[in-house]
């Protein structure tokens, strides 16, 4: 088995449960699948694998997830995270038979956090800090919108100060230059794992190319061994995947979300 095999099944085994879905504030369970439902009106549905489900029995686990969402008032948008190494046939056209549409394709990267907590230099006049403060929270959340040009919008905030609450072991790390914040990220230490999660990466255009990702990743990254860890998992953009492989991370599949909108 190669590395990436071996990196790709401790994916599949340690992170594709619960683990997966630490703020859920519901989880239903419908044959292989996982209903989960989050705080903002957002469902989810993922699972461990599809039990060698042929495409009929597919089609009919999508309609039925879709109906348990739909027949909840509060669900505004439902995800459902698709990956690229699963047995599925039929799935993306049941999915969007049914009127999910999908996002773009994003590499799923594993490896050991030693590589990505390496010291990265900062620019001058940056630093890193991690955030509490409701005020602080919003104030990262509403530069992540513009990073990734989405209206601001305080669902997000909302989301991750509920998180802050439930004190799961979640971090929020922002870098600011002369006081006004240029790049955030979340860590994700996942429970009864080897694994953390490195999320959220947003980094202001004009901030690009400067190194502060790459040194918000290694501040993260030295975070969770802190905490234990061994290995860092991340849905990664063309962008920042390029700096992940640069740290002994490696690509072990591919995932694509599809949305549905009420």
């Amino acid at each position: 088995m190669t590395i990436t095999e071996q990196y790709l099944r401790a994916y599949d085994q340690q992170l594709r449960t619960d683990a997966e879905t630490p703020s859920a504030i519901d989880v239903t369970l419908e044959g292989p699948l996982r209903l989960v439902t989050f705080d903002g009106g957002r469902g989810f549905i993922t699972y461990q694998d599809l039990g060698g489900a042929d495409a009929g029995e597919i089609a009919v686990l999508v309609a039925t997830a879709i109906s348990h969402f739909q027949a909840d008032p509060r669900i505004t948008e439902v995800e459902w995270k698709t990956r690229g190494h699963d047995h599925a046939p039929g799935l993306q056209e049941a999915l969007l038979a049914n009127g999910f549409t999908p996002d773009e394709a994003e590499s799923i990267m594993v490896g050991p956090l030693e590589g990505l907590a390496r010291a990265v230099p900062l620019p001058d006049g940056v630093s890193l800090r991690k955030v509490f403060s409701d005020d602080g929270v919003r104030a990262m959340s509403a530069m992540a919108d513009e990073a990734f040009g989405d209206p601001a919008s305080p669902r997000q905030a909302d989301s991750l100060m509920a998180r802050l609450a439930r004190n799961d072991g979640m971090e929020l790390w922002v870098a600011e230059s002369q006081g006004q914040m240029v790049s955030a990220g979340r860590l994700e230490p996942v429970p009864n794992s080897d694994f953390a999660g490195i999320w959220g990466g947003a980094t202001l255009k004009e901030f690009r190319g400067r190194g502060i990702y790459r040194a918000l990743t290694a501040a993260r990254a030295h975070s969770a061994l802190a905490a234990g860890k061994l290995l860092a998992h991340s849905d990664s953009t063309e962008d920042s995947r390029p700096i992940l492989e640069r740290s002994g991370l490696l690509k072990v599949s591919t995932t694509t979300p599809y949305r549905w909108k009420r």
